[in-house]
């Protein structure tokens, strides 16, 4: 009997340590751990001495447990010493220990990236990433088409365990999740299974948090070792599109996310302007933002028109795209010797160099589909064995375009950009040699054609180029504010890459069998999303108590406004961009993460400002899930709501504003205001200066905006206020219309 009573003791004891150890794994580090021997003794390299000797320094595992080994390698020649997984706190208690020398966090060296994360400043082993620890721990949800799940993306190679809370399921019907991969859903129209038949779904996934791959690139280019932004951020994927995209699939993966536990929700898709109680990616959004969701989404690929934006609600990061600094060269030279530059991501090495015959079906004024290279344009047409000029557009993908003209016999292609898409170009895989040069290349070899009877060209293929200083510049397809929802709120919030971005695909478009390691170059603001879902949450992990406005504040507030020419950022037109087309700029993952002043919005802050839209009570109710009477309730106008920007439409009458900024920088710090306004206004802000004493510390201030004296406000007028300190400096943009 009394030995029974035991066996029961200890296995309440193990009951109840359970849990504990659980936690204890998800805090676990690699350490590289130093040690010098005892004195007077000798190990021999294969010593079951040395192996005894080294366990001891490590925290003694309960028999039975389930705990994961913690010696990770023992060194026999290259020092002595060993690599562990440890917590802090025990590594703490090794330093106790008779013989221990020193331990540290392991590095991950550095290879070459494909290329976002370090043109986004991300470099491995130093600055931001580590100091947010890749974004260990944090749960980002994926609202896409899916994932394929076996790619090496999403292998969990120094992945840490779920967060305890995690309540997600895997719903492939074989062995799929892992430690990245924690959970994968599919919906109505998911065709029965998580798995990406489409490729967007895994491309968004791995661009947010894919792990890391060497060698990975298209056709030899841009090759590299592909990472997403929180290389240490788990992964849950929710299948709502297929086909298309249908409203209750999406809101069922996000009631499920949320039910699940994630930490951030990402989502490349959206519709048309819409109200926001009609608007159900609105209030799906709102619903997750109460729970403490950070919700990122696409602005749109309508761009570049005004009032084209999607996914407007000031509760979601909105975000635009734009270039990085990285080109896949591809040089068409004319017969007169002038260079065009283009792109392509085929870049074929036998391609010859010798000048070849060009042929514009565009010629043929008769046939308004000839200049998009129409299968039926080009029967009309001897291409054979020449260079066919297609312009973009007409309906089909330049891919499409070029399949038409190898069937057709052509040797190459050179897309040419229509007017508006100006320096924007694709790096595309062809099936073909082909490059798509820009509007200004487009003018000059029309322009070429025209002037010889017999115009001829060949396609010089130069590969990855590093260094582009226009970069980064605002994408022509990127949707452009105001915000027809609420002209009062700067939309979009942010710009990030977007264009030609190389991430995981779950096929190889270049017809390789024999490996899951399979890239593809995309463009879109389904692209830049899932950069700044994977940097909100590297600030996440590195700040757990930020609210989704705070992380919001901090993204937006420590923003570029300059390329890398020290330039003002520029659109597609090599102009400077619009306010509507970069809201507050271009994200700096580095600086976000220290912003020194955030704008905080606690969830009840929203009722006020949707009465102010004159929303109905009911309308409000749809979004806040609860009773809203706006007679009981002070109405704001939408730039009394505490945002990091202002969008101001100004009458004959000042318009004056309150802010509210919350001290997360040094506790004693001083902060003098710099005001740079838009043409025709006059910015009043009081006070001057803002004297903060401890951290979280709130303060107030006051901005007037008026018109100038004899001044009229010029259209799309921008400007911006700054609170500098001694080290940190806080920008918030301000547009008028």
């Amino acid at each position: 009997m009394r030995s029974l009573m035991i066996q029961i003791l200890i296995l309440i004891s193990m009951l109840i340590l359970q849990p504990a150890i659980a936690s204890e794994q998800n805090n676990l580090e690699t350490y590289i751990v130093h040690v010098e021997y005892p004195d007077n003794q000798v190990f021999s390299d294969q010593s079951q001495d040395l192996e005894s000797w080294y366990n001891s320094f490590l925290p003694t595992t309960l028999a039975g447990s389930n705990e994961v080994p913690r010696m990770v390698y023992s060194y026999h020649n290259v020092f002595s010493g060993f690599a562990a997984k440890l917590t802090s706190e025990e590594v703490k208690e090794m330093e106790k220990k008779k013989g221990f020398l020193s331990a540290r966090k392991q590095q991950v060296f550095s290879l070459h990236t494909t290329h976002s994360p370090n043109f986004l400043g991300l470099n491995q082993n130093m600055g931001f990433w580590n100091v947010s620890s890749y974004g260990k721990g944090v749960v980002i949800g994926v609202l896409d088409t899916g994932i394929r799940p076996d790619h090496p993306s999403f292998n969990d190679q120094g992945m840490p365990p779920p967060p305890a809370k995690w309540k997600g399921k895997c719903e492939f019907n074989f062995t799929a999740c892992n430690n990245k991969l924690i959970g994968a859903r599919y919906f109505r129209n998911g065709n029965g299974t998580p798995l990406d038949s489409d490729g967007h779904g895994t491309h968004t996934a791995s661009t947010a948090a894919g792990n890391f791959v060497n060698g990975a690139n298209v056709f030899g280019n841009a090759n590299g070792t592909a990472v997403g932004i929180a290389p240490l951020a788990h992964l849950a994927i929710y299948k709502v599109c297929s086909s298309g995209c249908s409203e209750s699939d999406i809101l069922a993966g996000m009631d499920t996310a949320i039910a699940d536990g994630v930490d951030v929700l990402s989502l490349s898709l959206g519709g048309p302007s819409k109200p926001f109680y009609n608007d159900n990616i609105a209030l799906g959004a709102f619903s997750a933002m109460e729970r403490g969701i950070f919700v990122s989404c696409s602005a749109g690929n309508s761009g570049p028109f005004n009032f084209s934006l999607s996914n407007e609600a000031p509760w979601i990061l909105t975000v635009g795209a734009s270039t990085i600094d990285r080109t896949l060269r591809a040089t068409a030279l004319l017969g007169n010797n002038e260079e065009l530059e283009g792109e392509s991501a085929f870049q074929p090495k036998d391609f010859p160099s010798t000048q070849l015959p060009i042929v514009y079906p565009g010629l043929n004024t008769s046939d308004s589909s000839a200049p998009f290279c129409t299968p039926r344009s080009l029967n009309n047409n001897n291409v054979t064995g020449k260079i066919v000029m297609c312009i973009v557009g007409g309906g089909t993908t330049g891919i499409a375009k070029g399949q038409a003209v190898k069937n057709a016999g052509g040797a190459a292609m050179i897309l040419l950009n229509i007017e508006r898409q100006g320096f924007t170009t694709s790096a595309d895989a062809h099936v073909l040699p082909a490059t798509n040069v820009n509007y200004e290349g487009r003018q000059k070899i029309l322009a070429y054609i025209n002037s010889t009877s017999t115009p001829t060209a060949t396609i010089v293929f130069k590969g990855t180029i590093i260094g582009d200083k226009h970069a980064p510049m605002v994408a022509t397809f990127s949707s452009r504010g105001p915000s027809r929802a609420s002209p009062g709120i700067l939309k979009p919030d942010i710009i990030g890459p977007g264009v030609n971005i190389l991430a995981a695909w779950p096929v190889s478009i270049e017809n390789n069998t024999s490996t899951t390691s399979t890239f593809n170059i995309v463009s879109g603001t389904s692209m830049s999303c899932p950069h700044l879902s994977g940097i909100a949450a590297l600030l996440k992990s590195t700040h757990p108590n930020w609210s989704p406005a705070a992380i919001k504040s901090a993204i937006m507030t420590t923003a570029d406004i300059v390329n890398l020419n020290n330039t003002s950022i520029e659109d597609e037109r090599l102009l400077p961009a619009s306010i509507f087309a970069t809201g507050a700029g271009h994200v700096n993952p580095s600086k976000a993460t220290d912003p020194g002043l955030i704008y905080d919005i606690e969830p009840q802050d929203y009722i006020p400002y949707l009465c102010g839209l004159s929303y109905t009570n009911r309308q409000i109710s749809v979004i806040s899930q609860r009773r809203v009477n706006c007679f009981a309730v002070s109405r704001i106008l939408e730039g009394q709501l505490n945002y990091p920007s202002f969008c101001i439409t100004l009458g004959s009458s000042n318009q004056t504003y309150t802010r509210k900024v919350t001290n997360v920088g040094e506790a004693n710090a001083s902060y003098t205001v710099d005001i740079v306004p838009p043409q025709g206004v006059n910015v009043m802000v009081k006070p001057l200066t803002l004297n903060f004493s401890q951290l979280n510390q709130k303060l107030k201030y006051e901005v007037t905006f008026s018109r100038s004296n004899a001044s009229s406000i010029s259209r799309n007028a921008q400007g911006y206020l700054l609170w500098k300190s001694s080290k940190h400096s806080v920008r918030s943009p301000i547009a008028m219309f």
